[in-house]
């Protein structure tokens, strides 16, 4: 199934659009998008449907730090914000769709669905280099057919790496931009 977050702050918002899509998806929420962040460096998420006006960190602010990480996830705003100019700044932020509330949530979910089939995440999530296949889905790491344990950190360490073939991280700059807030106490070599 796949994972949607769901970024709103306001409460009743945020509750209603996580109730109607959890008949059709895995869905995580978040108040904001500093807290989304979190969200998004600690588990793999299919879609972003996120709120622009929200305190501290906006709409416009987490699709900015989204595409700059090189994450490609697909990012639909469902806002109030309607004007031509609000919808422009959107798409040139690299959003895949956009929606002005109120909403029907049959046409989002349906929204949802296209835009998993083109991205073509919605069988499938497992990455494939070699012999290694990484499903980020049944969560196990396969090497020429034989299974391979691995901690839930080297698991999804692994798995975002492998998301990410042309980037070359510091040790820094990956578990800032990928993985946790800080890097792990123990060093990686």
């Amino acid at each position: 199934m796949s994972t949607v977050l769901v970024v709103e702050d306001d409460y009743s918002t945020r509750l209603l659009t996580v109730a109607n899509l959890h008949r059709d998806f895995d869905v995580v929420s978040a108040e904001d998008g500093k807290s989304a962040l979190d969200v998004i460096y600690s588990r793999h998420i299919d879609v972003i449907v996120s709120d622009i006006m929200m305190p501290g960190m906006d709409g416009y602010q987490l699709a900015r730090e989204v595409r700059s990480s090189g994450n490609n996830v697909p990012f639909i705003f469902l806002t109030a914000k309607a004007s031509p100019q609000d919808k422009a700044q959107g798409f040139e932020l690299g959003i895949d769709d956009y929606m002005v509330k109120p909403i029907d949530y049959s046409e989002l979910i349906w929204r949802i669905r296209a835009i998993l089939r083109r991205a073509q995440i919605a069988d499938s999530r497992a990455i494939t280099v070699g012999g290694l296949r990484v499903d980020s889905a049944a969560y196990t790491v396969t090497y020429n057919g034989r299974n391979i344990e691995l901690t839930h950190k080297e698991f999804d360490l692994l798995f975002k790496l492998l998301s990410y073939p042309n980037m070359i991280f510091t040790k820094t700059s990956f578990w800032t931009k990928y993985g946790a807030r800080t890097a792990p106490a123990a060093t990686i070599r």
